[in-house]
């Protein structure tokens, strides 16, 4: 049975999707998850009966903080993120053998290649995702590679690769492939991958179209397929982004005199960090954020960003 303290938070709960982080008695996170309402799902670990884990898990909650989003995909993507800052001891015991998701990855190499890896490394690539729907990144990086190829052999043999004459390498098998060569190809990819992909997808259209008038409808049926694969991985997102622009976001909410204020920092496309400030007010909320944010940034250790984003209804001198 929650204490009383946690039906006060229940019963505040919105009817909205978004990410809670459960916390223990230390304050520390201990499981974090993701709902289409969080009202209901939130509600769930209290009202409910449980067994193993999750028994064992509710029995160490003590508090909880919930983040709501606009959409279910932004608090799936959310959820991600969330789970690799904090890494809650009862995520990994709960979903062990959760490999992760994948991300897109543009080798740093003198013949870079395109490909599909687990995690990320400061390497000096380009990264993006990550992407929930595995197969979809699958589809996609196999469709960048017949359209806007890199290299895909091992490197040079002395003779052109299978890969090269099926016009997916650009021949690092048996030539020096100029830089710009592969400058000019990883440029539309990015292009690519951080959305723009209206010619990408009129040319499968096309491929599509002709492929149905020659009655060849598996094929056609294939390239139909390829393209809601392509739309589901690059579209945008909110949380993870290709922008790596260091932005820091505020927002608000206020209630029966409380405002609570969270502070989101983003760096390298992430969500890298999360804070949060509840006090009461009896002025004008606006007046108080702008305020707030005035002082943020005059603490000790406190880096400013490239851009600092507030709501529409705040005016920032």
């Amino acid at each position: 049975m929650a204490s009383e303290y946690l039906e006060h938070k229940l019963a505040l709960l919105p009817d909205m999707p978004g990410c809670y982080l459960m916390k223990n008695i230390n304050g520390k996170i201990i499981y974090v998850g993701k709902a289409k309402n969080l009202k209901n799902r939130v509600r769930s670990y209290f009202k409910s009966s449980h067994e193993g884990k999750t028994a064992k898990l509710v029995s160490e909650i003590v508090d909880f903080e919930t983040i709501v989003t606009s959409t279910d995909k932004e608090a799936f993507l959310l959820e991600i993120t969330l789970i690799q800052k904090h890494r809650p001891y009862f995520n990994i015991k709960l979903k062990q053998g959760n490999g992760g998701y994948p991300y897109i990855k543009i080798t740093n190499e003198r013949d870079p290649q395109i490909k599909i890896v687990n995690s990320l490394s400061k390497d000096g690539a380009y990264y993006y995702g990550p992407y929930p729907n595995v197969y979809a990144a699958d589809e996609t990086v196999n469709f960048l590679q017949k359209v806007y190829p890199l290299r895909r052999c091992n490197g040079y043999q002395g003779r052109p690769c299978l890969y090269y004459h099926m016009g997916q390498c650009l021949g690092p098998c048996f030539r020096d492939v100029p830089k710009e060569e592969y400058d000019e190809q990883i440029k539309k990819i990015k292009s690519f991958l951080s959305g723009n992909v209206d010619s990408a997808k009129k040319l499968l259209t096309q491929r599509m179209q002709a492929a149905a008038e020659q009655m060849e409808y598996e094929r056609a049926a294939e390239i139909r397929d390829q393209i809601k694969y392509i739309e589901i991985t690059v579209e945008k997102q909110k949380i993870i982004s290709n922008d790596n622009t260091p932005r820091d976001i505020f927002n608000y909410y206020m209630d029966k005199g409380w405002l609570s204020i969270q502070v989101f920092f983003i760096r390298q496309s992430r969500l890298m960090k999360r804070e949060k400030r509840l006090f009461p007010i009896i002025n004008d909320p606006d007046e108080e954020m702008v305020s707030f944010i005035a002082q943020f940034y005059q603490q000790k250790n406190q880096i400013l960003p490239k851009e600092i984003l507030v709501p529409a209804r705040c005016q920032l001198m």
